[in-house]
């Protein structure tokens, strides 16, 4: 993509406060440009920066923006230039802003609106947080299936002006009822005197306002569409989602998983911008709560102290009984996991994959127990290596299954499964393990 002028000749007309030269150098930049190039400069120039692009480009700018620097905008903007920037935004973006900010604010925000955005503005609000219903914009193009090509097409070149998707054209009845959904060249290639209808397949895939946002990220990766639309209860035609929203949806689930992976709390902002008390605040109850679990192992060697004593070679394997479980079920987590979240697990599936596991596991377990009686024969004789062995393998299995039914369990209660992290899971198979391992040795060994 071609850009009129430079980074470092816009930086120079930033510098030098040439504002008029600068309005005329960042025309034809892209959006996602100009806003990388606003999030480096200090917030005087941001703002001064931002005041020169036009109405159209200012709000393609702000939905680049990340939420620190579009808090930061909108108390600095006067009235006018508030209500310039969210007539400018699309309505699914004007939405994802509205519900990052405090109540007071937007109704503030919402009083400077047309009745006509107000309207969208509030029926996009009224559906539930992370639903597929604030996800969709309004804006969409509509034909009747009586219409001819060339009837559908004049309408289209009126209405789609405004339009963020033309690329698709949705067919409604009378009553705004979904019929079907027509790509755009079919009806450029087809003949200007025939009938809307008679390219008709009934072969619209769609969504529910009320589905999981994810939903949607789902079903245009299973259908492999760009857009989809999205229907009442009655079949009407509310909206529709688009991939730029499916994929900001994607990208911010995987981040939050990712942290919740490694015991860490969703942060709300990005690394960049969050502060040391609030990456604390995120990652401290966890330890704490991590504290709490790992003194559960700390427990159960205190109380087969005596075995210890008795035969010293026992702790001598701890850290590889430990880390052999510990692994074990965070490899098997992060399989499920991941499986869950891309629906490629559901509870018709959970008892096939419980019994894939349970062999698996054994087939791991077993592999494990040869090592572990080759290790335990060459450092404690037939007695320690029949002790590791059979605890390798007890370990390893139970581990797996540790590792795949606290997703499972945690995803039947409403909870999310990524909540069953490396670090959690990894505590309590250590903590499982350490049981099996001393009861093995105490029954084998008669220590105790």
């Amino acid at each position: 993509m071609t850009i009129s002028a430079g980074k470092e000749e816009v930086e120079t007309l930033i510098d030098e406060r040439r504002w008029s030269e600068l309005k005329a150098a960042v025309r034809d930049w892209p959006g996602p440009e100009i806003a990388e190039l606003i999030l480096e400069r200090e917030s005087p120039d941001r703002l001064l920066l931002f005041r020169v692009l036009t109405r159209n480009l200012s709000g393609e700018v702000f939905s680049h923006l990340d939420r620190e620097a579009q808090h930061s905008l909108l108390g600095e903007l006067n009235s006018d230039e508030l209500r310039s920037l969210l007539t400018n935004l699309e309505p699914d973006d004007r939405t994802r802003l509205f519900e990052e900010l405090p109540d007071r604010v937007v109704q503030r925000l919402l009083n400077m609106l047309s009745p006509e955005d107000l309207k969208a503005a509030r029926l996009l609000l009224s559906y539930p947080e992370e639903s597929v219903g604030r996800l969709m914009t309004p804006e969409y193009v509509a034909i009747r299936p009586d219409w001819t090509i060339d009837q559908a097409l004049r309408h289209i070149r009126i209405m789609g002006r405004d339009r963020e998707v033309v690329t698709t054209i949705y067919v409604t009845d009378s009553q705004w009822k979904l019929m079907d959904a027509i790509d755009l060249p079919r009806l450029i290639l087809a003949e200007p005197d025939s009938r809307v209808e008679a390219l008709l397949r009934r072969e619209a895939v769609s969504l529910s306002p009320h589905d999981d946002r994810e939903e949607a990220v789902r079903a245009m990766s299973r259908y492999d569409r760009f857009v989809l639309p999205v229907v009442g209860t009655d079949g009407v035609l509310l909206g529709i989602v688009t991939a730029d929203d499916a994929l900001d949806v994607a990208e911010e689930e995987a981040t939050e998983d990712f942290h919740l992976s490694a015991a860490v709390g969703p942060l709300k902002a990005s690394y960049r911008d969050a502060g040391a008390f609030s990456l604390v605040r995120k990652r401290i109850p966890w330890l704490l709560a991590l504290v709490v679990i790992n003194f559960g192992a700390a427990g159960v060697i205190a109380a087969y102290e005596e075995t210890l004593a008795a035969l010293l070679s026992l702790t001598f394997f701890l850290p590889l009984v430990m880390g052999s479980g510990g692994n074990t079920g965070a490899q098997s987590a992060t399989l499920v996991v991941r499986a869950l979240a891309t629906g490629e697990v559901n509870r018709s599936d959970w008892m096939r994959t419980l019994g894939k596991e349970v062999a698996v596991g054994t087939a791991l377990g077993t592999a494990m127990a040869i090592s572990g009686w080759i290790l335990g024969f060459v450092a404690g004789g037939a007695g320690v290596a029949a002790v590791l062995a059979l605890a390798m393998f007890f370990i390893v299995l139970a581990s797996n299954l540790i590792g795949v039914t606290v997703p499972l369990l945690l995803t039947r209660a409403g909870i999310d499964p990524a909540v069953a992290s490396s670090p959690l899971i990894t505590s309590v198979a250590d903590v499982s393990g350490l049981i099996i391992y001393f009861t093995i040795a105490s029954w084998l060994l008669g220590s105790v």
